[in-house]
């Protein structure tokens, strides 16, 4: 699926986190919980809520599990294993997630 055929999915309710294929889903992601890595980043992200279309791919795509999902289906970042990639900000169809410098 090319990003642009994604992107207009997200945006027309297509295409969501719950209708990705379950061998897309990484049962135990690589970062241990026992384990706070958030120090290592130099760069964080920062999501606006107001411009969040509440689509989950930051969740999804996100290889630390560091985007934490809320009651309400928005997110919020849990910086004590976020090592700032990045990727959030890179699959975000409504660029609502930005990086600042740590």
């Amino acid at each position: 699926m090319s990003a642009r055929k994604l992107v207009d999915d997200v945006l027309k309710g297509r295409f969501t986190y719950k209708t990705l294929p379950i061998a897309a889903a990484i049962p135990n992601p690589p970062t241990s919980l026992e384990n706070k890595t958030g120090m290592w980043r130099v760069q964080e992200p920062v999501i606006d809520q107001s411009k969040c279309i509440k689509c989950l791919l930051c969740w999804t795509y996100c290889p630390d599990a560091s985007i934490k999902r809320r009651d309400d289906d928005g997110v919020e970042v849990d910086y004590d294993y976020c090592k700032g990639c990045g990727i959030c900000m890179t699959v975000c169809p409504v660029k609502a997630i930005s990086m600042r410098e740590v």
